[in-house]
Formats: C-alpha cells, structure tokens, sequence
C-alpha cells in the first residue's frame, strides 16, 4: 500500500495496489479484506481506476446514499452488457418493481411455503443418510449433495419456472455475477454460453412459459393491474432466478463450512434449535456469499473525510464490513452467542435483497431437518473454491456426518 495524490486533486487517499479479482486473492480474499479496511475510509484500487470502502460505518452510510451512489449505471466495474434489472434501478424506476417483489414474497407468502419446502429438505437428507445407523458416519459433498440441492428445487419452483433446463440455473447467474467484475478469463470462460443461458432464461420468464402459481405469474399479474409495465415483467422474474439461486446456494453451502469448522458451534445449535435464523445469518456475516458490489458516484462524493470524484466506479466490500473489527467483536470468530443483525450479506437501504426471506426460510427448513439427524459435521478432506468476480463460492465441500 502507499500513500500518493488520486488521479483528481481532491485529497490524499491511499492507494492500494492489490488486485481483488486475481485468482490468490479469490481463493483467500481475508488479508486483502484486511488491508483494505486499515487503509482508511476509502481506498484507491489502481489496477481498475476505481474507490473502494471496506469499512463497516462508511460502508453502511454509502450504501444509504443512493443519490450520489448511484446503481441506474450499473452495479459492476463496467458499464452493465444487458437489459436493467432490478439492482441496476434508481428511484422513481426502482419504486413500482421493487414494491411489486416486496409483496410477492413478503415473510407472509414465504410462511405458507414453510411446510413444503423443509419437505423438501428432509427428502434429500434421506436420500444421503438412507441405510445409516445412529452413531454411524457418511461422507457427502456438502455444496453439491446439499447446499446445491434445495435451492435449485425450491425457489425454480416456487418462480414458477418449469422443470426443463432448471440445470442452467447456476451457470446462468454465475456470468452474470463474474461480468460484474474486469473482463478477466472468468468472464472469458462463460461467455461461450452466455448467449445460450441468456436466451433459455428469457424464455422461460414469458407469460405462457411459467406456471399458473408461482411469484412469476404473480409479477405478470401485477403487470395486468398496472402496478409495473407488461415489459418488465419478464425481466423482474429474470431477475429473481440470477440473483436468488447462486446466492443461496453459496449460503447454505457457507453454513455448513461455518459449522463443520466450528463443531462447538453446531453442538450449540443441536443444545438449542432457536438459534436457527441465528446460525444462518452469523454464517452469513462469516462467510458472504456477496463479497462486493459497485456503484457509481454522481457528484463528489465525501465518505469518511475522503472524497470520491463525480463519475467514479465505487467497490462497496460487504465482506470486508462483515469482518470489521470496528463493528463487531472477534469478527473472525464464527459465534451463535453474537447478534449477527446488521450484517450487510443481504444489503442495506433500498437494494436489500427482496428475496432474503426465501433465503432465510431454506436455511431454516435444512437445518430444522439436519440437527435431529445429524450428532456432529466435520470436513473430510479438502475444501475445492469456485471462483466468481463477485460470489464467494464452492466447487466442493466433503464432510463426514456422524448420524444422531
């Protein structure tokens, strides 16, 4: 790191030299996190001419100031490559979308999805765990045989997409998220197929390709009452399947990583089930799926004492937030005895992720069904990382379960 002038003259700011989208810092991006929040305020990242905020406060009051921190010109270091989504709107556009999705899968509608989707949970552990004795081991892959499995069933389902092609799902959103970085040999890799995923998920978000319930016919019904226009319907329930299904995945699939590190920890889940929604957004504070996302300044901007220059791409590291030393104590430190609200895995302000509800409630059904099964999860071998321009996630995750 040095200290030296910015590109415009408006203060010092320091500078860092570090590349966050190489493969060293995505296979451990915690010491650059580190450095990037004892920095200061903002960082300088000259790699890509763009701002960075690492820091738990700064971080929380720039995501507030939507104004200045703009996402209409897109929510990654480049200029967006498709249609706008929900995430790259501002307000008044942001409005009508946004309140249609908040209704659509409030917790009230999630409530009554509850039975069905921990049936779906505990269908899958069965099949993992059918023929084991108590007491007995079995060794799964906890990212492929779980943390993959129920996203991918329930929330397609609940969209109303239909069964055909749901494997394209993760591949999908996976470029979508790595086009969110620099042009590097991730987006290189998808690209291929991007045209591909791109077209079968249009597709499957028209009117007459989606199923007669589901929160896609439910955004094309608030279309037909005039609540958004009839074109953005298809790219609102586009929208949900890119943004609601790798997401989860690498969160339920962090989770497990959270306790099979910490066995103490799952002993205490097993000593108090109620600590579910605790468990999943202390995993989430530890290990975010969402390592960051950027913004674009439409004026100067003063974060901290530091100001950021009109037109400038800003990197708004949740990750590192989560782990501030200033905000949480032991941050390192997987913990259900701490109070993980407030983390910033889900966003904050107008952007928060609308769809955390069915995050949450996936996480609660796997867990309602997992603790009575399972006495003890430890890893059995090495962990495998899948790197992503913006997503912390797994190739592979062996544990050895020990059955209850």
């Amino acid at each position: 790191m040095s200290t030296a002038k910015c590109p415009v003259n408006h203060g010092t700011i320091p500078v860092l030299d570090d590349d966050p989208f190489s493969p060293e810092i995505l296979e451990n991006p915690l010491p650059f996190q580190e450095r990037l929040r004892e920095a200061g305020a903002v960082a300088f990242l000259s790699k890509y001419n763009a701002y960075a905020i690492g820091r738990y406060a700064d971080l929380s009051a720039a995501v507030a100031n939507w104004q200045e921190l703009t996402s209409g010109s897109g929510v990654g270091l480049n200029e967006p490559w498709r249609a706008r989504g929900l995430l790259q709107m501002d307000p008044p556009q942001h409005d009508a979308p946004r309140e249609v999705l908040q209704e659509i899968m409030s917790s009230r509608v999630l409530r009554s999805m509850k039975d069905g989707c921990k049936e779906l949970a505990g269908g899958i552990l069965d099949g993992l765990l059918a023929g084991s004795t108590p007491g007995g081991t079995v060794e799964v892959d906890g990212h492929r045989d779980i943390g993959s499995q129920l996203p991918v069933s329930f929330f397609p389902e609940a969209s109303g997409i239909s069964e055909e092609g749901r494997e394209n799902l993760v591949p999908y959103a996976d470029h979508i998220f790595n086009a969110l970085g620099p042009d590097n040999e991730l987006v290189e890799q998808g690209r291929c197929k991007a045209a591909e995923y791109t077209e079968w998920a249009t597709a499957k978000c028209q009117r007459d390709a989606l199923k007669p319930a589901g929160f896609g016919a439910d955004i094309w019904a608030a279309a037909d009452r005039g609540d958004i226009l009839h074109e953005q319907a298809p790219l609102l329930t586009r929208s949900l399947l890119s943004a609601g299904v790798d997401t989860t995945v690498y969160g339920i699939s962090g989770m497990l990583y959270a306790f099979a590190s910490n066995p103490e920890q799952w002993e205490a889940l097993r000593r108090n089930p109620n600590l579910a929604r605790v468990a999943f957004d202390e995993s989430l504070r530890w290990e975010s799926p969402v390592q960051q996302i950027f913004r674009k300044t439409s004026s100067d901007v003063t974060i901290g004492g530091s100001t950021i220059p009109e037109a400038s791409r800003v990197m708004l590291c949740f990750a590192a937030a989560n782990r501030d030393p200033r905000r949480w104590e032991n941050p390192d430190k997987f913990d259900l005895s701490r109070d993980p609200s407030g983390h910033l895995s889900f966003g904050m302000g107008i952007h928060q992720c609308v769809g955390q509800h069915a995050a949450r409630l996936q996480a609660a059904s796997l867990l309602e069904q997992l603790v009575p099964r399972v006495k003890a999860i430890e890893l059995s071998s090495a962990i495998e990382r899948h790197h992503n321009n913006t997503l912390r996630g797994w190739d592979s995750l062996p544990l050895r379960l020990t059955l209850a």
